[in-house]
């Protein structure tokens, strides 16, 4: 019983603490917290991120995602999200996926849906721990913009624990999604271009960690990696990256902000043809920057 006194007594000073990071706040862009909200709270979510520098031409594209949160009960989130998402590129084809210049302003493309639960509270317990199971419908392909049908599902792990009385976070991530992906058939395409349009089965593999540390009230430095890998129906391993980069978190009574730059250090698989780095930019970016917003009401 006093062990469990304890306990809960340090949970509650890292919840009062000043700028201590409060229930489901996210210190980092790209990997997860395994906080979820109190029963009946509601969240709303804006994350804009930029993707851009393929080693050749011009390539800049924007992906939104506007995202609602409810806590259905203390342990139990579920949360729904409309996508959007720009093109901008210029002298750059690449077979199967890039198929000219396209340049067209922010648009939706998809809608997500998802549930979280806490098994284990890291401020209660020695480690925290929480599941998640999401299903997206995309009607547009990311990389080019063209029309293309993608249903996804997703199961994640999320690890979470404090140091320092709160004031430094660790959290790691595993991922797996499954994927039936449809490209729609495109005219006019440049001759010999190959777009392949017969349905695709892709499953990928996510792992991420982050550690975050609060260096005065409400403010978070940190830094969070992401190595991702994806195979395909055919290819077997299409493509494998590593993204590592600095995240700032601003966390207020109402509101928060997480900015992340996320560059590519290492990446490898399908190249085009007279690529000469070392990185995977085929479907993925060698920089992206996001930004991240939460209001709590």
């Amino acid at each position: 019983m006093g062990r469990k006194m304890v306990v809960l007594a340090v949970a509650c000073w890292i919840g009062a603490a000043p700028g201590a990071a409060r229930a489901d706040e996210n210190l980092f862009g790209y990997v997860r917290g395994a906080e979820t909200l109190p029963k009946g709270a509601w969240e709303l979510y804006q994350w804009v991120t930029a993707r851009f520098d393929k080693d050749t031409g011009h390539y800049l594209a924007f992906d939104t995602n506007t995202e609602l949160e409810y806590g259905l009960t203390d342990r139990f989130d579920v949360s729904g999200g409309l996508h959007t998402l720009s093109i901008d590129t210029d002298d750059i084809v690449i077979d199967g996926y890039l198929p000219g210049s396209k340049d067209y302003a922010l648009r939706p493309s998809g809608v997500e849906f998802m549930g979280k639960y806490n098994f284990l509270k890291p401020a209660l317990d020695p480690i925290g721990l929480s599941g998640t199971f999401e299903i997206s419908y995309d009607w547009k392909d990311p990389h080019s913009g063209q029309e293309k049908d993608t249903v996804s599902l997703e199961t994640s792990f999320i690890l979470q624990r404090y140091f320092l009385e709160g004031q430094l976070i660790w959290v790691g991530n595993g991922a797996v999604e499954a994927a039936y992906a449809d490209r729609h058939a495109i005219d006019d395409l440049p001759p010999g271009f190959d777009w392949p349009t017969d349905p695709e089965m892709e499953i990928e593999f996510t792992f991420g960690t982050g550690l975050s540390y609060r260096f005065v009230e409400n403010w978070f430095l940190g830094v969070e990696t992401q190595y991702q890998t994806e195979f395909e129906t055919e290819v077997g391993q299409e493509r494998w990256t590593v993204f590592l980069g600095p995240s700032l978190h601003y966390g207020g009574q109402r509101f928060w902000a997480t900015a992340t730059w996320f560059p590519q250090i290492a990446g490898g698989g399908e190249k085009y043809p007279g690529q000469g780095s070392g990185y995977h930019v085929i479907e993925k970016t060698r920089n992206e920057v996001r930004l991240k917003v939460g209001v709590n009401f």
